[in-house]
């Protein structure tokens, strides 16, 4: 059974750390104001609460899998943080340097 929130937890992580590169809408329900895109500064801060909201199904799959939560030191959330950077990478490539590639092939 802990094979199975493993998988869970990686998949979760993958899909919310691209997450923020994808939509146009702050936290997928509000405008930017404006009606412009999205900036740089909203999407980071939307990337760093999905992070810690995938830490807070981990802590709750722990529990459920072990029956305890081990105390962590500040190496395993640097770490955990530096594995949710690596996994945003594709959202990132697609948004700032796919997307633009892509639109401007389509105004030829």
């Amino acid at each position: 059974m802990s094979a199975v929130f493993i998988w869970v937890l990686l998949i979760s992580a993958i899909v919310a750390a691209n997450l923020p590169w994808i939509g146009e809408r702050f936290f997928f329900f509000f405008k930017p104001p404006g009606g412009e895109d999205k900036r740089a500064w909203m999407r980071l801060l939307e990337w760093l609460v999905l992070y810690m909201l995938v830490g807070l199904v981990a802590v709750g799959l722990e529990q459920k899998a072990t029956g305890e939560r081990y105390v962590q030191d500040w190496e395993f959330y640097v770490v955990t943080l530096c594995l949710f950077v690596v996994f945003a990478i594709p959202g990132f490539v697609y948004r700032y340097q796919l997307r633009p590639l892509l639109q401007r092939h389509r105004a030829r």
